[in-house]
């Protein structure tokens, strides 16, 4: 199914690749981003949701000294974030605090709590422990994995343990299981690794090449979802990690990301063809479904892609579910445009 975009939009002022859901605001549909430009100071954006649900709001705009690659909300403060970011040919990556009365405030800056300075490669994502007030991070970059101990109060953060990925291994990402804390995910080149964060050492892999992003169902155990470059989107069973047990066909270019929904049995994924397709994950009658559930007919086959939101202008490299809302998304495309969903018609009353 082709679409436009119905969405209610925001613009930022540069061109932007990340956008987080703030999980720890409970009162608000909110979400997070930050902007990539090379010449200019970048900017994060908080953006909120209205009661009404018809227009998005700006509630805190911060300067960010470099260019923004990756931003992960704080699961239990909704003023702490981390950024990736670089200036030049350099990485670096730190977690930051919004002011607390940053409303009140004519230019409120942002507090840097804690870098993350012990990373010698280039720095592809932070992870924050899945749910709930943990001082833990991890860290992947090129070549290895860090976990972090974030001590807020002391303004520092300290390196607990560290691995590398092997000679043979380029990481470009990763994935923190909900259902295992100690269970991380790395992707790479030719396969997805499995890490013990108690050990560090890998407990499995999933040979498959060209995967560009990875995440895992919060509502099932052992599924988890790839975005890859040829073929598109697979789902997999971990208990079975040789074939994935379903195959999507992602976007007519590139799949740059997936978002497992946290409440329906739902997969957003974007790519480099200018579009947001929204997927039935699973069309099995034996699933565990919610007071909602996404529209299917006992009868038929049914197309597993149930919308193609197409109204982008460039690339879509950001994509967030409202945990708050899970009938809500936010995509971001790389000219700097926001736009909120609702996939309320893709779902019916049981």
């Amino acid at each position: 199914m082709q679409g436009g975009s119905s969405g209610i939009g925001y613009g930022l002022k540069y061109q932007a690749r990340c956008i987080a859901d703030v999980k720890a605001d409970t009162d608000h549909t909110s979400f997070i981003t930050g902007t990539l430009s090379l010449k200019e100071e970048n900017e994060v954006h908080l953006i909120r949701l209205s009661s009404g649900g018809t227009e998005l709001i700006c509630e805190g705009l911060f300067s960010h000294p470099n260019e923004i690659w990756d931003l992960a909300s704080c699961p239990y403060d909704q003023r702490v974030f981390s950024t990736v970011f670089s200036s030049g040919e350099s990485y670096g990556a730190a977690v930051w605090q919004i002011p607390e009365l940053y409303g009140q405030l004519n230019s409120p800056q942002l507090e840097r709590i804690a870098v993350l300075d012990a990373h010698a490669c280039k720095i592809k994502c932070i992870l924050w422990w899945p749910s709930g007030r943990h001082d833990k991070l991890v860290s992947i970059d090129d070549e290895n994995l860090f976990l972090w101990s974030l001590d807020s109060s002391r303004k520092a953060a300290q390196v607990i343990s560290k691995e590398s990925a092997g000679m043979l291994h380029y990481l470009s990402g990763g994935a923190w299981d909900p259902h295992d804390v100690n269970s991380v995910a790395s992707t790479c080149e030719w396969s997805i690794q499995f890490w013990d964060l108690r050990t560090m050492k890998k407990t499995n892999s999933i040979e498959h090449a060209h995967v560009r992003n990875v995440d895992y169902d919060t509502k099932k155990k052992h599924i988890l979802v790839t975005a890859e470059d040829e073929s598109g989107i697979c789902i997999w069973d971990l208990r079975m990690p040789k074939v994935p047990i379903k195959e999507l066909p992602g976007h007519t270019h590139w799949t740059w990301t997936v978002k497992c929904n946290p409440e329906y049995g739902l997969i957003l994924s974007a790519g480099t063809d200018s579009s947001v397709n929204l997927w039935l994950a699973s069309m099995s009658s034996n699933d565990d479904l919610t007071s909602e559930s996404p529209i299917e007919s006992p009868t038929r086959q049914v197309d597993p892609l149930l919308n193609s939101y197409s109204d982008y202008e460039d690339s879509v490299y950001g994509l967030a579910w409202s945990s708050r809302e899970p009938s809500i998304f936010a995509s971001l495309s790389y000219d700097g445009r926001v736009v909120v969903e609702s996939v309320k018609p893709y779902l019916s009353k049981k």
